[in-house]
């Protein structure tokens, strides 16, 4: 008998995500060049309005807890319209119910996942950071669920996990056995360097492949 189990209960952990979906971390260093070569460049405008969005974000971030519908509101939404990738012929997706089989189990993992998937190429992720010290870190092994559990019309696909403050991207391929990586982790809070910028660059390649 198949027994179907909520995503949330069944992968808690990177060690039960390889155990259970099949999946193993690239070890090839240029599995995911793509998060670093061939980046579009930033106008002026979108740099300017950039630093809108960060000092946004670290203005309600001095105030308290930062909810995931804030985020999506104040930072989500924002970046997808200034790169123009909301409007046709790109395609963004809603929140929508996957199902993983696990055949050696004889499980179905199922569960829901508030995400945007951008022309069925790039998963976008937002976490809600509950309690201090959360990571995106610690999203990535129901994210990979997740993507796994897309319908399989593209062999590689990409995701963005973000808590309005840090951000992460997955590269998963669907390959024998499948296989990931993941960038930098690029935080809003570095004064050395604006990880918004490169985000946005990022998330614009990944979207728009060259």
């Amino acid at each position: 008998m198949v027994q179907t189990v909520a995503i949330t209960e069944a992968i808690t952990n990177l060690q039960a995500a390889h155990e259970q979906l099949g999946i193993e971390r690239a070890t090839a260093p240029d599995f995911f060049w793509e998060w670093q070569d061939n980046l579009p460049v930033l106008t002026p405008t979108q740099q300017g309005a950039l630093d809108r969005y960060r000092d946004r974000y670290l203005t309600y971030a001095a105030d308290g807890m930062i909810s995931e519908g804030t985020v999506q509101v104040i930072m989500v939404s924002p970046l997808l319209e200034l790169l123009g990738l909301c409007d046709p012929p790109r395609r963004i997706q809603g929140e929508r119910y996957v199902e993983v089989a696990i055949e050696n189990d004889q499980q179905v993992l199922r569960g829901r996942i508030d995400v945007l998937v951008i022309q069925q190429r790039l998963w976008l992720a937002v976490v809600e950071a509950k309690h201090f010290g959360f990571s995106v870190l610690q999203a990535i092994p129901q994210t990979l669920a997740y993507m796994m559990g897309r319908p399989q019309t593209q062999a590689t696909i990409y995701g963005l996990i973000t808590t309005g403050e840090d951000y992460l991207f997955l590269k998963l391929q669907r390959s024998e056995p499948a296989q990931y990586a993941l960038s930098h982790k690029f935080t809003l809070l570095s004064d050395a360097d604006h990880g918004l910028y490169q985000v946005a660059r990022i998330l614009q390649r990944l979207a728009d492949p060259v």
